[in-house]
């Protein structure tokens, strides 16, 4: 999600760039959409005792002056207004002031709204909020899906170094994702956060939101729908007043009530071994990588399963939440005996991170217990949960669950949900150890 922070040393929006060059040379009809476009076309500064904070785009989408951005472009302002304003400016270098109407965490979208109003020539003697409402920027209809292939054309201002188009094509969704996203083939930079994605009419398809690291020509989009339904939903919203947290709590207990359902309706694969059956998620929203060592190795056999959603919500620049993670390792110590294997076992239990105190979470509070399933062999358990400190009733979860059953074998599984409730932590906790059993009944 690249925005550009004022310091390029000091932490700001959520991730990198993935290519640091500017875009090759555009097609006559990537100048010609910029051309168009170029009067809708804002960027969004966040100040900070009147210095630049950082920097994102954004675009007039009403004749009431209403804007669309990224809500991590707008994240300190929302959090903490009190600290941090909001202001515009556009290619020419006019700007003004600008206020947050509404956000979708989520989708990772903001509403925000030019203050001057539109033809009031007091406020705006230069015409200038005129001339950016004339004539906003248009959503595609949803009933006209893009086909994959179709060029379609990035704008935004790059490294806040000028206004910019970046030429590329739509290549369906993003495989594996829980929300929708839309993989393309362009290079998004920081600062160009929020701008909006065109096809070959002028009309909104998405909007710019993340790049993937070390990647030069792989970034991802929201669609357009989600903006267009946020601009229908509080187009005669009132700004935002006070700090955002209560508003950000209400959308991320809806969002992990959906996640953790959708979760806990999904059976476990099973990860293929001898002894134990171990819980591994569907990939349906998630992936999984597998690793060992070689059969021929000599001491600690081991094998192991990671599986993580790849995205994430972006909260402020030190928190990110609502995804799902699985891990599972499993031990042959034949080779080193009772001893030496106890020792390694253990430490390797030991040795996961839970976690300290932070601006944003408590310290862990864990219980550990042993856990008899019913067709399963005997567990050692660790369950960990951390509190946000701004957002109530909203968790980190850690479940740690070891095998105790035999001398020189062993697994080790480690389940981790960010940002859910207690009672979905306590659901989530009882679905992941209900996926331990015997390989073969006993």
């Amino acid at each position: 999600m690249p925005g550009v922070p004022a310091d390029p040393t000091a932490p700001g929006a959520p991730a990198a760039a993935a290519s640091q060059a500017m875009a090759a040379p555009v097609s006559a009809s990537a100048r010609r959409l910029y051309d168009r476009s170029r009067a809708q076309l804002l960027q969004i500064r966040t100040l900070f005792n009147g210095s630049q904070a950082s920097v994102g785009s954004g675009f007039v989408v009403s004749a009431e002056g209403h804007v669309i951005t990224n809500y991590h472009v707008v994240s300190q302002h929302a959090l903490e207004p009190d600290r941090y304003r909001l202001e515009y400016q556009t290619p020419e270098g006019d700007g003004g002031e600008i206020q947050l109407v509404d956000f979708d965490a989520r989708r990772d979208l903001a509403l925000l709204r030019i203050v001057a109003k539109p033809g009031d020539a007091k406020a705006d003697p230069r015409g200038v909020v005129a001339r950016m409402t004339a004539s906003p920027l248009r959503f595609r209809k949803i009933d006209q899906p893009l086909a994959k292939g179709e060029r379609i054309y990035s704008m935004g201002n790059p490294h806040d170094i000028a206004f910019a188009v970046v030429e590329g094509t739509y290549n369906g969704l993003v495989e594996r994702s829980f929300d929708p996203l839309i993989y393309y083939s362009g290079s998004i930079n920081p600062g160009m956060s929020g701008g909006p994605v065109l096809d070959e009419d002028g009309e909104i398809v998405g909007i710019n939101v993340s790049t993937m690291l070390f990647q030069q020509q792989i970034s991802f989009l929201v669609p357009a729908e989600h903006a267009a339904a946020l601009l229908a939903r509080s187009r005669q919203a009132t700004p935002v007043k006070g700090a955002a947290w209560p508003r950000l709590r209400e959308q991320l207990m809806a969002y992990q009530e959906e996640l953790s359902r959708n979760f806990l309706a999904q059976p476990w694969r099973t990860l293929s071994h001898p002894r134990y059956r171990l819980p591994i998620p569907q990939e349906q929203y998630m992936r999984c990588w597998g690793s060992g060592t070689s059969s021929d190795a000599q001491g600690l056999q081991m094998q192991r399963t990671q599986c993580r959603m790849e995205h994430a919500l972006f909260i402020n620049e030190s928190l990110q939440t609502g995804y799902l993670g699985v891990s599972e390792e499993v031990y042959d110590g034949s080779k080193l005996g009772a001893i030496r294997f106890a020792a390694i076992y253990s430490a390797s239990f030991r040795n996961e991170r839970l976690g300290g105190p932070d601006r944003d979470r408590t310290a862990p509070y864990c219980k550990e217990d042993f856990v008899q399933q019913k067709d399963g062999p005997p567990l050692r358990t660790v369950a960990c949960l951390r509190a946000y400190r701004k957002l109530e009733g909203l968790f980190d979860l850690t479940v740690l669950v070891t095998n105790v059953d035999a001398s020189t074998e062993g697994a080790l599984g480690r389940f981790d949900a960010r940002g859910v409730s207690f009672a979905n932590a306590t659901k989530l906790t009882r679905h992941y150890l209900q996926g331990f059993a015997w390989a073969t009944p006993r």
